[in-house]
């Protein structure tokens, strides 16, 4: 399908770039073929039956802007990078701003130069897109601890670009059931939870299950072909155990509905059955790309914020609940205001089969 398809035009005041508090009190579209119902996320739970299995992602982002000093024959210059994939003990994946001041064996310097506790690196690739390879001068846990350190919150940049990092940010662009490091951006989806409505899931009796997919910055990257059958997806890394595959199987005997909170759930349990075409353990990278006309396997049904227009995660929702309802759903929701992005309101989508 052409990239253009997927285009729509959304009024700059409903980007949101605070969310709402309490988290849960945010407004949910639910989308079932053509219809329509306005609802908030407090209501998730009157929309799950027995046997159904909630699906969230545990996966923590970790503060991975990084601003430093660049050194080349003794001239300096100011560069920015967002850390957006692991590749090992030592080196990371990131985008670059401004990524023509850099070149391979740049010297780069986080924090202050005569500082004891300052973190170093070197420019070693240099990829299209704005991309580069930096290789740490520490590694394994230390590098964590000194991204810690030394990095900050990296929010999107529909947010980035309109307001400074504040100190809330900590704790409203992370999920409460944060556990394992690793991601670059947040699965939004999941910042709706509370404590309270997670309790109120597990009193119903809904199960809840655990995928790990570490979101990297590659999500927010436009989309720059014509053709979606051009487009190359960044890999992410994720992992399905082999209790959770179990039980999503016990459920669908039953009878229940697979709901992945969020399109990194999503797009972590279809990637476990392409080898078979059945659900099976999963471990490792994945850069799946859903568009309409991809065959289902895994889910049911889909908790997700509202998405960019000509955006991937746009193609994945279009394929999920149906190309003309999610037009309209789009239409409607900007329509009735409803807040669009990271720090924005949900939507409950039904598949189309």
């Amino acid at each position: 399908m052409r990239v253009d398809e997927f285009d729509f035009n959304l009024p700059e005041c409903l980007i949101a770039l605070h969310p709402v508090s309490p988290r849960d009190s945010a407004k949910m579209l639910v989308v079932r073929d053509a219809e329509l119902v306005d609802k908030q996320v407090t209501d998730l739970v009157e929309q799950l039956q027995n046997n159904d299995v909630l699906i969230i992602n545990d996966t923590k982002v970790i503060p991975a802007q990084l601003k430093g000093i660049r050194i080349r024959n003794g001239n300096e210059a100011n560069v920015s990078f967002n850390l957006h994939k692991r590749i090992d003990s030592a080196t990371w994946a990131a985008f670059a701003r401004p990524a023509k001041k850099l070149k391979i064996d740049d010297r780069l310097i986080f924090g202050q130069e005569n500082q004891a506790q300052n973190l170093q690196a070197m420019v070693v690739n240099c990829l299209e897109g704005g991309q580069v390879e930096l290789q740490f001068d520490v590694s394994g846990a230390t590098l964590d601890e000194a991204i810690k350190s030394h990095g900050a919150m990296p929010l999107p940049p529909y947010i980035g670009l309109k307001r400074e990092l504040e100190e809330r940010d900590k704790h409203d662009y992370q999920t409460i059931y944060a556990k394992f490091d690793g991601a670059v951006a947040a699965p939004t989806a999941g910042l709706h939870f509370t404590n309270e409505l997670m309790q109120r899931i597990k009193n119903k009796g809904i199960e809840i299950e655990t995928v790990t997919l570490h979101v990297g910055a590659g999500t927010f990257l436009p989309v720059k072909v014509e053709e979606t059958t051009d487009h190359k997806m960044h890999s992410e890394w994720g992992e399905v155990s082999e209790k959770t595959i179990n039980r999503i199987k016990q459920a669908k005997e039953k009878g229940g509905r697979i709901v992945a909170v969020g399109t990194t759930s999503l797009r972590l349990l279809e990637s476990a059955c392409l080898k078979t075409g059945e659900l099976a353990p999963f471990s490792g990278d994945t850069d799946i790309f859903i568009t309409p006309g991809f065959k289902f396997k895994a889910v049911d049904m889909l908790m997700t914020n509202f998405h960019l227009p000509r955006s991937t995660l746009f193609m994945l929702v279009s394929a999920f609940a149906g190309f003309d309802n999610m037009q309209n759903a789009y239409s409607h929701a900007i329509k009735e205001k409803y807040r669009f992005y990271s720090y924005g309101d949900s939507s409950l989508l039904f598949r189309k089969d």
